[in-house]
């Protein structure tokens, strides 16, 4: 480095500023208390804060974060819906799940939604704040364990093979979800509970994936995800 470069205070040791961090969460005392924790944390500024996916997606509309830290399980816009458009629409916005759930039914649905990092909330201020820089730099921020489920994942090659396909229709993951267990035969409020979402949310979804695929009704929908082989017909195997 030359003695300009040092005078100037060039790239060498400069100090990078505060990351501008949005948190969304459904959780009201969760998302303040996630906000409460990061404003003392060294290197990360919350701009804002939301309680759900288009919450998500408008903030960083108007706010142009570094990262957003997202929830998953969150009404009208979950929160690999939410990531799949932030990261299609504004690609100079990193997005970090932290989320409850380490299960591969939530984990890798995300990851490929686009999402560059994947914490529990059990994680430490020290692993956000890691996590955060790491995505910042290019690199993957993920928690110890969600880096063991991912190697464990590859050894298996048969899961490459026997991965589910894409919804038709521009369905999201958890609107084919809903679609599944419309086939099983369940009712808006047992579906809910499966799910761990409202009712409302719930109907929210089904009106979502009857415009998309031009369903008008339950007996429809069920015939639709046999024809695409999204659930199995009685006494049939899916091939």
């Amino acid at each position: 480095m030359s003695g300009d470069e040092a005078e100037a205070g060039g790239p060498v040791g400069a100090v990078r500023p505060p990351a501008r961090v949005v948190v969304v969460d459904d959780q009201t005392v969760v998302r303040e208390g996630i906000v409460m924790l990061l404003g003392l944390l060294p290197g990360i500024e919350v701009v804002g804060a939301g309680g759900d996916g288009e919450q998500a997606i408008t903030l960083v509309a108007e706010l142009d974060p570094d990262v957003v830290l997202m929830d998953l399980r969150m009404p009208r816009c979950d929160g690999v819906e939410a990531t799949r458009r932030i990261r299609a629409e504004y690609p100079g916005t990193q997005v970090v799940i932290l989320t409850t759930y380490a299960d591969d039914e939530s984990l890798f649905p995300a990851l490929k939604a686009g999402a560059r990092g994947y914490l529990t909330k059990d994680a430490g201020g020290d692993e956000i704040v890691r996590a955060v820089e790491d995505v910042l730099s290019g690199d993957a921020g993920l928690a110890p364990r969600i880096q063991r489920r991912l190697l464990e994942r590859l050894s298996q090659p048969e899961a490459v093979t026997s991965a589910p396909k894409e919804p038709p229709d521009g369905l999201t993951t958890r609107e084919a979800e809903v679609l599944v267990l419309i086939a099983d035969g369940l009712n808006n409020q047992e579906i809910g509970r499966e799910l761990h979402v409202s009712t409302a949310t719930v109907k929210t979804h089904i009106n979502n994936l009857f415009a998309k695929t031009g369903l008008k009704d339950r007996a429809q929908a069920v015939r639709y995800a046999y024809r695409h082989r999204l659930a199995k017909p009685p006494g049939e195997p899916i091939t």
